[in-house]
């Protein structure tokens, strides 16, 4: 099939090159010669084979039926040069090879090159796997549903490009937003996995005089990016929010969480009254890797399967409705956009001899004998001997995007939300906001000062990548921003 954009062809060579090229081609887009040109598309990607298996927790759960539809919904975004696409999909995280696979079939299809391609996941906790595991029937038929509905998405919402105008904004909504990480009182705190105290705990128990503080911030922000066509009509909105999963989510159903039910909220907020044919509602995870929707010192009442689910998708689409009121006359069809990637190596992190040798131990234990041990104990023993099997280093793929005085940051991590901050307040543009596990999938990333708390998120291999991973990763993306804002 031909492409609908020309394909640069870029000769094959040397890494450090690319990158020269990568970062020279970035520079190129973003001079507003001509009006903006805006296309959205939302591809179905549900499963349609059973059963098959939900991830998120260390035992995987299976599942039978949808309650709701998986989707994955791409806006795509051109100033008359080549143009860039960003692209959120309902699943817990997605391997690079696959994301890879997706981008190519796309790139070929519509001559956008793919490190002019954004692709996230949504960090639902009720999707399926988005790789192959068992190598049943219905995974292999999943992850090739997934693969061409990622890349589906991409080239339906490259043909529906039109004169469009942007604007972009926020408002908070820190009601639901809460970190999970907590200081516990002196003699409350339960050992991990290797038999240690940490200093915080993740999901603590719900008792406040066991409770001292949490660990760190939230973002309560709700960021927007609007897209209306040539007569003001909403064409998408892409939100931002740094809130984890909601859940509620009865056994054995699929369901796109919050993210999903956003998604279907936000037209009708923009509508007024009805939702509008051909919109395309988008709603991306921010720093969320140490926040979920637990208030720990005031319990809410109980629910119904999806309840929360609902609550939260419509505070958090009226908070965008805000922002968008707030934005309505800032629209704009002359905008410059740019975009960088860059590929980073990081050392991996490997257990000690010590910690290795105690790992045989656990697993040589009687099943009985395990049980006494602290909570999740042989799951960790087996994971210390598989990470001690692990390469050195890892490479990883991060973005930078400019749209007019927006910029849009990702990582291939869960991300804590100071780092979302910190990039944000040292951000030259007027507005930032930073999708996490974006191109990639590759464990939690606290910051250095959160490593020395301990906790769930800073345990080998729940965090495999250097302790200073967050600050390196922070500062590349400042000087890409610093590049962009300069073109």
């Amino acid at each position: 099939m031909s492409s609908l954009f020309p394909i640069p062809r870029i000769p094959k060579l040397t890494f450090p090159y690319l990158l020269a090229v990568a970062l020279a081609a970035g520079s190129l887009i973003g001079h507003a010669s001509e009006p903006l040109q805006a296309g959205a598309f939302a591809a179905d990607v549900s499963p349609k084979e059973w059963p098959l298996f939900l991830r998120g927790t260390f035992n995987a759960r299976p599942a039978e039926t949808s309650h709701d539809p998986l989707k994955a919904r791409t806006l795509v975004l051109s100033d008359g040069a080549i143009p860039l696409s960003i692209t959120i999909v309902d699943s817990l995280m997605i391997n690079r090879d696959n994301l890879d696979k997706a981008k190519a079939i796309a790139s070929e299809q519509t001559g956008i090159p793919m490190d002019r391609m954004l692709v996230a996941a949504t960090h639902t906790h009720t999707a399926p796997a988005s790789y192959v595991q068992r190598g049943t029937k219905a995974e292999i038929a999943y992850e090739k549903r997934l693969i061409e509905g990622i890349a589906d998405s991409i080239v339906q919402a490259t043909k529906n490009l039109q004169a469009a105008e942007i604007a972009w904004g926020g408002a908070d909504l820190p009601d639901e937003v809460f970190n999970r990480r907590w200081f516990m009182k002196p003699g409350t705190m339960p050992k991990n996995p290797f038999g240690e105290l940490d200093q915080v705990k993740m999901y603590p128990p719900r008792v406040p005089e066991k409770l001292v503080k949490a660990a760190g911030p939230v973002d309560p922000e709700v960021s927007i990016l609007s897209v209306r066509d040539a007569d003001g009509r909403p064409l998408c909105l892409l939100g931002n929010y740094s809130l984890h999963y909601v859940g509620g989510v009865p056994p054995g159903q699929v369901s796109a969480d919050y993210f999903g039910r956003f998604a279907s909220l936000v037209g009708t907020r923009l509508s007024k009254d009805k939702p509008l044919d051909g919109f395309v509602g988008i709603l991306s995870n921010g720093t969320s890797g140490d926040v979920n929707n637990v208030n720990y010192l005031k319990p809410r009442p109980p629910r119904e399967p999806f309840e929360q689910i609902n609550i939260v998708a419509g505070k958090t689409a009226d908070a965008a409705w805000r922002a968008y009121q707030d934005a309505a006359d800032s629209h704009s069809e002359i905008v410059p956009l740019g975009m960088i990637e860059r590929e980073i190596s990081l050392k991996l992190r490997h257990p000690s001899p010590e910690r290795v040798e105690r790992a045989k131990e656990i697993l040589a234990m009687s099943e009985s004998a395990q049980k006494l041990l602290p909570r999740l104990s042989k799951d960790y023993a087996m994971r210390t001997l598989n990470q001690a099997k692990a390469e050195e280093s890892i490479s990883i793929k991060i973005q930078a995007i400019r749209i007019g005085e927006l910029a849009i940051v990702t990582f291939p991590f869960e991300v804590f939300a100071e780092t979302g901050l910190d990039l944000k307040a040292r951000s030259p543009f007027a507005d930032t906001f930073v999708i996490e596990l974006a191109n990639g999938a590759d464990g939690y990333l606290p910051t250095p000062k959160q490593h020395k708390l301990g906790g769930y998120e800073t345990w080998l291999p729940t965090n495999r990548v250097q302790i200073d991973t967050s600050d390196i990763i922070t500062d590349n993306l400042l000087e890409m921003l610093g590049e962009l804002k300069a073109m």
